[in-house]
């Protein structure tokens, strides 16, 4: 009775962690640029004296879908598409480079060039600072122009370049604060060959219908444990009362 116990908690803990990855996911079904998740499960055996026979589980976060989301046109100058493989480098909350494919790009009140969650968006050199300006725009190869604030709107300068990287040869992973990093650590090479598309924003690449179909299946598994949970409880009583017959 104990080992169906466990196996059932076990169950549970996977469903449990499965639903999150299902429920985050979701979450993010509207977010520029957001890679679905991809959890799997690993057996976890139990240490002890004797053979190994007996595992629980553990469901974790191992990858992100990379497929391309639905590019739409904006009209809005700061907002960019990343083409192909290519992202955009970030500083992390930590202060390390990170990388990304969210493109809605805003000036804070700083200046600070950041994603529309607040995130820095770097250069080769770091973190792009603007001035006040009447015009900016974005190039393809990610060259920032601006009109200053009463300069002459005919002569654009070339203000800052967004730092695209190619992570084709390197494993990236995903961390928990959504953003990408090099899986060996340190950073990826600017890649000169990078390009996106402004204007433009690339959408979610989730898959709301799927993620609600997931979800339901996860639901169906927890209450599947639950009533095994509660024939083991049945079984326990059952066999406690064959035990006090005279």
């Amino acid at each position: 009775m104990d080992r169906l116990i466990y196996s059932s908690l076990a169950a549970m803990r996977g469903a449990m962690a499965r639903q999150a990855t299902t429920a985050n996911n979701l979450a993010n079904v509207n977010t520029s640029g957001f890679r679905a998740e991809m959890a799997a499960v690993r057996p976890l055996w139990i240490q002890g004296q004797g053979l190994q026979s007996r595992a629980t589980t553990a469901e974790e976060v191992v990858n992100a879908d990379m497929k391309e989301g639905t590019v739409a046109q904006t009209g809005r100058a700061l907002d960019v598409a990343l083409d192909g493989d290519a992202m955009l480098a970030v500083q992390a909350d930590n202060g390390d480079e990170a990388y990304t494919r969210r493109g809605d790009l805003q000036i804070s009140d700083s200046g600070l060039l950041t994603t529309g969650d607040g995130t820095p968006v770097l250069s080769d050199t770091g973190p792009i600072t603007l001035p006040p300006v009447d015009r900016v725009s974005v190039d393809r190869d990610g060259t920032i122009w601006i009109v200053p604030q009463g300069g002459d709107a005919n002569a654009p300068q070339a203000a800052d370049r967004l730092k695209l990287v190619t992570p084709a040869g390197s494993r990236i992973a995903k961390g928990l604060d959504g953003l990408f990093r090099a899986a060996a650590g340190g950073t990826l090479p600017a890649d000169p060959d990078a390009r996106l598309t402004s204007e433009s924003l690339e959408g979610s690449n989730v898959n709301a219908s799927q993620m609600l179909i997931e979800m339901i299946d996860a639901s169906r598994a927890w209450e599947t444990q639950v009533k095994m949970l509660s024939t083991a409880q049945d079984l326990d009583r059952s066999s406690a009362d064959l035990m006090r017959l005279d």
